[in-house]
């Protein structure tokens, strides 16, 4: 397995390593430094190329002073999102020789990278080995960045003896056919099972009876990226509703910044999702596709306030669908009154609960990745000991 430096871009494809090792074949995760405490957590081995990339650091050269990514950048178009794939355009060029030494001393039979792993596809032609890409969910970005990617690695791809830029064999696809982008070029289904990193069940894990919870988990790259003012106001617009407890996971190194909190809201570090979501009634977060299957696989409706990249597809299709309302502006994610309003109303309507409830049931009867498992080894001759 191979991909980009980024932890939450591994992420998706854990489930899928976790039933190749258990069919008994041998799994190496082949990345950077970035992603190598992920792996570790994962139980998975890993085999560490190059250096540090730090996607955060190289975000916040493109962000204006202060601002977040959602003050700075004008919404891309849908044939525009392949720019989000051109920074790991760029890194194939580094990171290729030391892929390709990994590669020829495990000699792997086949490859399965994550959707902007372009790495992979030239591994793959080079070595005659099939290449699979992995999307992370709801995906307005893949496909035209493939396109793109085939004309700027054309020249490395010739340097090596190839015609162009190989595609992969297929995409694997855990998002719910129902609220995948209806563009999306159609993948192989594979039931999403959440990882969101080891941890130890909280205490508070359970819901005080007849109180509702609410989940605000924004992520750590929106703190990072100049969102901690965004943060704070989001968290009181969400304590303003009556009777509601909010529990607000927020990375330790953002809690003076962040402020104190009002009395109903918990702010607790970065937990693995999955722990606590059965005791919640609904979701806050950004759009990133983990949260987004996440909350998805537990049935909740979710208030999505996208930043960037495909966190506005993921509201936009949860809206579609009826399990979600997306903020996608400045001025209404600014708003109190108008998060709150929207939280509001995923609370109180009973339909936004039925359409969440709906999608989780159309999630579970996706091939488990035990199967995928099975299926991906026999369709291309994967042998195990």
């Amino acid at each position: 397995m191979t991909t980009t430096a980024v932890p939450t871009h591994f992420a998706p494809l854990v489930p899928l390593a976790w039933a190749l090792r258990a069919a008994g074949h041998d799994v190496l995760v082949v990345t950077q430094p970035d992603v190598i405490p992920t792996v570790r957590s994962a139980g998975l081995v890993a085999a560490s190329v190059g250096e540090a990339f730090d996607i955060g650091a190289h975000m916040r050269t493109l962000l204006t002073v202060d601002k977040r990514p959602l003050e700075t950048f004008a919404r891309f178009a849908p044939e525009q999102m392949g720019i989000f794939g051109r920074v790991w355009m760029r890194h194939a060029r580094v990171v290729l020789p030391g892929y390709l030494a990994v590669t020829r001393s495990f000699q792997p039979e086949l490859i399965i990278a994550d959707q902007l792993e372009y790495t992979a596809l030239l591994v793959g032609g080079i070595e005659g080995i099939p290449v699979l890409h992995h999307r992370w969910g709801i995906d307005p970005i893949s496909d035209v960045a493939l396109r793109d990617a085939g004309t700027e690695l054309a020249d490395l791809a010739a340097q090596h003896g190839l015609d162009g830029l190989p595609l992969p064999a297929e995409k694997l696809d855990p998002c719910p056919p129902s609220l995948q982008l209806p563009s999306a070029e159609p993948g192989t289904p594979i039931r999403f099972v959440p990882f969101n990193g080891n941890g130890v069940l909280p205490s508070w894990h359970r819901a005080q009876p007849g109180v509702p919870r609410v989940v605000v988990s924004l992520g750590t790259s929106t703190l990072a990226l100049n969102g901690v003012p965004h943060v704070r106001r989001v968290l009181r617009a969400c304590a303003t509703i009556p009777e509601v407890e909010v529990i607000a996971t927020c990375d330790e190194r953002y809690w003076d910044a962040v402020g104190p909190v009002p009395p109903r809201v918990r702010l607790v570090a970065p937990t693995p999702l999955h722990l606590f979501l059965d005791s919640c009634d609904a979701v806050v977060h950004h759009g990133g596709a983990g949260t987004v299957l996440t909350a998805t696989a537990a049935g909740l409706p979710q208030l999505v306030l996208p930043q960037l990249g495909d966190q506005f597809a993921g509201g936009e299709r949860l809206q579609a669908v009826g399990a979600g309302i997306c903020l996608d502006e400045v001025a209404s994610q600014d708003d109190p009154d108008t998060v709150t309003d929207a939280l509001h109303t995923l609370l109180s309507k009973p339909e936004h609960r039925k359409a969440a409830e709906e999608l989780s049931h159309e999630m579970a009867g996706m091939p488990a990745p035990s199967t995928v498992a099975a299926d991906i080894a026999r369709r291309y001759g994967v042998a195990h000991d």
